[in-house]
């Protein structure tokens, strides 16, 4: 049972096998999403870029999409990361982070697909992932709020994301939101500073 709290806890890997902190993604609403690039489900990619370039627009700094490729169903996702970067740009002209391959089920899954699996379970509280292209929504503080099988189209899901998203919002957990924030509390400090005389300008004022 693993001891993680949140989707921040894990740190799976980018295209190029370097770590990829989840952190990184800390205050926006994620859809993840294992992918293959032979499966029937592929053509999901198209769906999923709009979905992404849409909220984009709307929500530029508190949404994101992550890809995470998977070979273990019918092998539909042989290719090294550079092909299956390659294929996700050149076929479907993917724009959000698709990361390292790594597996979602067994003993060698990935800890935040076992996290994602145990914190919200499937159909008759089934586990497991069954095939390529499920789909799990992660809150801004790093919950899992939803999770949808293969078959569900991407673009079903923009009204429970923007819901999401606004929820998030109203409750000031937003990556746009907390950056405001930090920036409005070191503005005071800074002018403070600008404003204070030197040790040189207080011992002439004393003259």
């Amino acid at each position: 049972m693993s001891s993680a709290t949140t989707f921040y806890d894990f740190e799976p890997v980018d295209k190029k096998g370097n770590p990829f902190p989840l952190t990184d993604v800390k205050g926006k609403v994620v859809l993840v999403v294992n992918t293959a690039s032979k499966c029937g489900f592929t053509p999901q990619f198209k769906g999923l870029e709009t979905l992404y370039q849409e909220l984009k627009a709307q929500y530029p700094e508190d949404f994101t999409i992550l890809g995470f490729p998977c070979n273990q169903f019918g092998s539909q996702d042989p290719g090294s990361n550079d092909e299956i970067q390659s294929f996700c740009q050149l076929n479907y002209g993917v724009t959000f982070p698709v990361l390292g391959k790594l597996d979602v089920n067994g003993d060698k899954a990935h800890p935040v697909w076992t996290w994602m699996k145990q914190e919200q379970p499937g159909l008759l509280g089934m586990k497991r992932i069954k095939w390529n292209f499920e789909k799990f929504l992660i809150s801004a503080d790093g919950k899992v709020v939803g999770r949808w099988a293969s078959l569900t189209k991407p673009e079903s899901l923009k009204e429970p994301i923007v819901q999401e998203i606004e929820k998030a919002r109203k409750e000031g957990k937003l990556a746009s939101q907390t950056k405001g924030a930090a920036a409005a509390e070191e503005a005071p400090t800074a002018t403070a500073a600008a404003a204070a005389p030197t040790p040189a300008e207080g011992a002439e004022a004393n003259l």
